[in-house]
């Protein structure tokens, strides 16, 4: 980890956090191009050409199974803005798994990346509190804390050899999977759900959320991804998660909403096992605006979608244990 720049007898205060969090401060990391800029630039390319980032692991070509990206070694899934990050470059690279390792952790289980390999570099979210003078009135540090991201490297298992072998990434579940599951998350979420009209939304000020009945979509599996998507929205409510939902239609607002209700729908399909797929493909223009506004609105909106999903499916999870 960088330490944060030295200070001379005369101004040197205390240590702060800034010192032991990894908090970047020398001058090569400063003139590193911004992570949010890269990723925010990649994201919108990918939009340009019509590829969607949250659904092309499973719209290409002879795509792999429905899986979240997890780290091999703790099995632990990645989340926010990583997930897009793995799976775009599984789909770049075809690798056929969602495992995951870094250089030193696939040392310590015997095995090592493959000479010539590239790695793919996430991120980690992490905040700091530099030194940046005294309060005037108590002569105490004023500190503010500020958000930083941390790159990390990361090498898929197919990068690497004589590491034992993993779990296969589960196949896409039919239908008769597909329906059972989703009405158990349904409940689970404990949020008012109503089946009826010609449209689905989510209702902030009454908390409900509607969905018109199965018979009026084509693909009965579509019912399900619509449901999910609605009741990430739901999340937003100040009882669960909580997001600000007092939007006005066509603001930017709005349209992070929907990057959220879409993300999170996205993720809690790879979770389960369901095909992803894009329902307000219309809001596209809207995304595109939003990104090239703010270099980390897409962060921020992976990681919210991604509290979303986890609260659902904690919700699932303690329906199925109870």
């Amino acid at each position: 980890m960088s330490q944060a720049p030295s200070r001379s007898a005369k101004t040197r205060r205390r240590p702060t956090k800034a010192s032991k969090r990894g908090a970047p401060s020398s001058r090569a990391e400063a003139m590193r191009p911004s992570i949010y800029d890269e990723v925010t630039a990649r994201v919108i390319g990918e939009l340009e050409v019509g590829c969607v980032p949250w659904v092309q692991p499973w719209a290409a070509a002879g795509a792999g199974n429905v899986a979240m990206p997890r780290n091999a070694a703790s099995q632990r899934p990645y989340s926010g803005i990583n997930i897009l990050i793995l799976w775009a470059t599984g789909v770049a690279q075809r690798f056929p798994s969602q495992d995951w390792l870094t250089f030193r952790q696939a040392q310590a289980l015997g095995g090592s990346v493959r000479r010539g390999e590239h790695g793919a570099t996430i991120v980690y979210a992490d905040r700091f509190t530099p030194e940046d003078g005294t309060d005037g009135d108590t002569g105490e540090e004023e500190l503010r804390s500020i958000p930083f991201l941390k790159r990390f490297t990361v090498f898929n298992v197919a990068q690497c050899e004589g590491l034992r072998a993993f779990a296969a990434d589960p196949a896409p579940l039919g239908l008769d999977a597909v329906q059972p599951l989703g009405e158990q998350l349904i409940r689970a979420s404990r949020v008012e759900y109503r089946i009826g009209g010609d449209e689905a939304f989510y209702a902030p000020i009454f908390d409900f959320v509607q969905v018109p009945p199965q018979s009026a979509f084509f693909d009965p599996v579509n019912y399900y991804r619509t449901a999910f998507h609605e009741l990430t929205h739901a999340t937003g409510h100040a009882s669960r998660v909580g997001r600000d939902l007092k939007l006005t239609y066509a603001s930017p607002g709005h349209a992070r909403e929907e990057l959220i209700a879409e993300m999170g729908s996205a993720f809690l399909c790879a979770s389960l096992g369901i095909q992803p797929t894009v329902r307000h493909a219309d809001y596209l223009g809207a995304w595109l605006t939003l990104l090239r506004n703010d270099s980390r609105a897409i962060v921020r909106a992976a990681r919210q979608a991604s509290k979303a999903a986890d609260w659902l499916l904690a919700r699932l999870r303690a329906a199925d244990a109870a």
